[in-house]
Parts: C-alpha cells; sequence; structure tokens
C-alpha cells in the first residue's frame, strides 16, 4: 500500500532534527574550548590525553544506553506514541548540559577532568534519549520506501540547515556577544544555540500524531532476543562499519576546519563562518540532484563515489600551504560540500530505515528503535575514536600544543579513515 502522509508532517518531523545542532557544537567547539589554536584567545585548559581519556570515558555510558533506549521505545506504547515521549523528556537536558561543557572548574586539571567526563556522561546519554527515538520514528510513520525515503530527506533538509546555522552563526555570535572577550564569546553562542537547539524539537514533538500514524505494533521480544535478531543480518554490520569510520573521517573534517582556517590560512574569526558557509551552501546545491540520483541507482554507488572524494580532498588539505596554495583553502571547502550532501546527510536515516523495516518484517517484531540504537552507538563511537585520536594528532611535535604538523596529521587521519569506510560499504549489499 502506498503512503499518504501529509507535506506538512514531513516538515514538522523534519524540524525536530534540531538536535544536530548540539551535535556540531560538540564536533566543532569542545576541542576548540579546551585546547585551544594559538590565535584562538583561549588557554588551553586540560593536557590532550586528559582531555582524550575524559571523553573517552563519557562516551563508555553508549555501549549500554543506545541499544536500550532503543529497545524501550520499541516496547513502549503510551497515547503519543513509542518515539515522541521520549524526544520530550530529553530535549531540554540535552541543551542543559552542552552548555555545561563550557563552564568547566578551572585551576585543578583532576577537578577539570572530572567534571568534563560526568558532563559528557549525560551529554550523551540525553543525546541517545533523543536521537534514537527520533530517527526511529522514520519507519514506524513511513509506510512504504518512498515516504520512508521523503522523511528521511526532511531531515537531511533540515539537519543540513541546522549544522549550517552551527557552523556559520557561531563565528558572528562570538564577535556580537564577546565583544572582544573570546570566553565570553564562545559562551553565550553556545547558549544561543542550544536554545534554538531545544526549540526546535517542538516542531516533531507537538507537531507530529505519531500514534495516529504508526504502522506498526509494540515489539514483544526481550533484550537478548532482540539483539540477537538484529546483529545476525551481515548487511546491517557491514553497514555500521562502513558509517562508524565514514563519521571519524568525517568528524575530524568538522573539527579540524576551525585549525585549517585560523593557523593554516591566517584567516580569524570571520573566516570560520565564510568556510562554513561555502561548505554547506555547495552541499545544499548538490542536496537535490543527489538525492535522485541516489533514488535511480541506489545508495550504495553514490556512497562509494562520496568516500573516494573526500579522501581525495583530504590530501589536497594536507597539501594545503605547502604544494598548494593557502588561499585555496576555501575551494577545497566548497568541494568538500558535494559528497558531504549525501554521504553525512541523506544516507545514513534513509538506508537504515530499509535495513531496520526489512529485518522487523522478516522477525515479525518491530524493532527499528533497537537498530537505530545500535546506529547511534556507532556514531558516537565514531565520536569517541575521533575525540580520543584527534588531540593527539593535533599536539604531535608540539608538547601539549596544536601545531601545524599536526594540523596536516589530521588529514592523514581523514583519509585512512574514508579508505577504510569504503571497505565496509563496498562489502555492503544494498
Amino acid at each position: 500500500m502506498r503512503g499518504n502522509l501529509k507535506l506538512s508532517t514531513k516538515i514538522l518531523y523534519g524540524a525536530g532534527v534540531s538536535y544536530a545542532i548540539v551535535d556540531q557544537i560538540f564536533a566543532q567547539w569542545i576541542l576548540y574550548f579546551y585546547l585551544p589554536p594559538a590565535n584562538s584567545g583561549l588557554k588551553a585548559i586540560i593536557p590532550p590525553i586528559m582531555l582524550s581519556v575524559a571523553l573517552a570515558l563519557s562516551r563508555s555510558v553508549d555501549v549500554i544506553t543506545d541499544p536500550l533506549v532503543g529497545y524501550l521505545s520499541d516496547r513502549t506504547s503510551t497515547r503519543w506514541g513509542r518515539r515522541i515521549p521520549y524526544i520530550a523528556l530529553g530535549t531540554v537536558p540535552l541543551a542543559l548540559s552542552t552548555v555545561a561543557f563550557f563552564y568547566p572548574p578551572i585551576g585543578k586539571e583532576m577537578i577539570t577532568f572530572i567534571y568534563l567526563t560526568v558532563i559528557g556522561s549525560l551529554f550523551f546519554t540525553f543525546y541517545t534519549v533523543v536521537g534514537g527515538p527520533y530517527n526511529s520514528l522514520i519507519p514506524e510513520i513511513g509506510q512504504d520506501k518512498d515516504e520512508r525515503l521523503s522523511l528521511s530527506t526532511w531531515q537531511s533538509v533540515f539537519r543540513l540547515i541546522y549544522s549550517a546555522i552551527a557552523m556559520i552563526i557561531p563565528g558572528i555570535l562570538i564577535k556580537i556577544i564577546g565583544k572582544g572577550d573570546t570566553l565570553l564569546g564562545v559562551r553565550g553562542m553556545v547558549i544561543t544555540l542550544s536554545i534554538v537547539s531545544a526549540v526546535g524539537a517542538l516542531f516533531t514533538i507537538l507537531g507530529v500524531p505519531e500514534k495516529k500514524l504508526s504502522v506498526g505494533g509494540v515489539s514483544k521480544a526481550d533484550f537478548k532476543s532482540t539483539l540477537k535478531i538484529v546483529l545476525k543480518d551481515r548487511s546491517f554490520i557491514y553497514y555500521l562499519f562502513g558509517l562508524l569510520f565514514y563519521f571519524v573521517g568525517f568528524n575530524n573534517l568538522r573539527a579540524v576546519m576551525n585549525y585549517y582556517v585560523e593557523d593554516i590560512m591566517g584567516q580569524g574569526k570571520g573566516g570560520i563562518t565564510l568556510a562554513a558557509g561555502i561548505l554547506f551552501g555547495v552541499a545544499a546545491l548538490f542536496f537535490v540532484p543527489t538525492a535522485k540520483l541516489s533514488k535511480k541507482i541506489g545508495y550504495r554507488k553514490v556512497m562509494l563515489s562520496c568516500l573516494l572524494g573526500l579522501a581525495f580532498l583530504s590530501l589536497l588539505l594536507f597539501n594545503l600551504g605547502k604544494i598548494i596554495p593557502s588561499s585555496y583553502g576555501y575551494v577545497i571547502f566548497a568541494l568538500v560540500g558535494i559528497p558531504v550532501s549525501g554521504s553525512a546527510f541523506i544516507f545514513p536515516p534513509a538506508m537504515l530505515s530499509e535495513i531496520g523495516t526489512r529485518i522487523s518484517q522478516n522477525s515479525g517484531e518491530r524493532i527499528e528503535g533497537v537498530c537505530f540504537g545500535i546506529q547511534g552507538f556507532f556514531l558516537k563511537m565514531a565520536f569517541l575514536i575521533s575525540i580520543f585520536v584527534l588531540p593527539i594528532v593535533l599536539a604531535s611535535g608540539g608538547e601539549g600544543m596544536v601545531t601545524n604538523r599536526g594540523i596536516y596529521n589530521s588529514a592523514i587521519f581523514s583519509i585512512i579513515s574514508f579508505l577504510i569506510s569504503f571497505f565496509f560499504y563496498f562489502k555492503y549489499k544494498e
């Protein structure tokens, strides 16, 4: 049966992916705040190895929370549906924990380390409570492949908008709020964007009548049986590891953009805004063509092309300021936007919606939430790997300080990640 979701419902669903804002804040500004570039106006708060360990420990909660939240939402039955209550429960705490990252106790490194570990654990827990059930709404209310692709596309449109806001607006907000005080500016920027993130979730919470639109029932399988069902699917496993290493490389590129702009290209905060604007502007231009091409030939072939393109562009970044003039950095960031438009936005929710629907149909249990929960674990594991390795790579040869050599080495890190991802997506059968 062909679905008949209203356009307004698809838009209201897509608008709720505003947690992409805090996702971007974490990816781009945590390292910048705790281990700042030389020209930033900030002071290093904690040694690189302690920063890596604190964030690694905080990510360890995902081993339990990601599949558990998915499992619980699969078995939840309320008058609002299975997924909406979790989004409503986690939105405000997620915003508050994001702000808390930027108010650490200063002076004693061990106290700062413990604080960062605790806040990070809370952040990732509430991120799971919001993100897993939100993505699970796609197979929950999408009645066929076209509807699920349409919901994924609208989510991708708004994720692109929110991510662009979170990359373009910060430089402006830091200037306006800080008025020369970088610390005040960064904190004001984070508070402002965290509020926007919480407000955006209301569109989905209040605007999507999940209970009325749901096409499935409540899972009856126990936790062990559920995990056994999903983990025996080989294509799902290949997909997860391809996703893992893709986002290791992509998160690395997002995090080092600030360093490239300020230390390699010699630009200020306005340069960060310009680079982000160019990247996401180009991504927006290629969004519809990428979606159409994916619908015609499938996600796998397009994803493989995107991975090769990103590996090549990372190689260009490695040579920026050496063989390639530093002024070409903006051109490279523009080109990065082409493969990012599909690989980072359209494919993850769309591909997993089809995988989760197929697994649920074959097993007779509506367990899409666990599928998205496990995906959430792998996405956060990607953050863990990149956030653990990147501070050490950036400070290589600099005795605890960011060096140009370290920035260039980060590009090599991305190349390796994209090529490993290519291997797993090549093995994946669509």
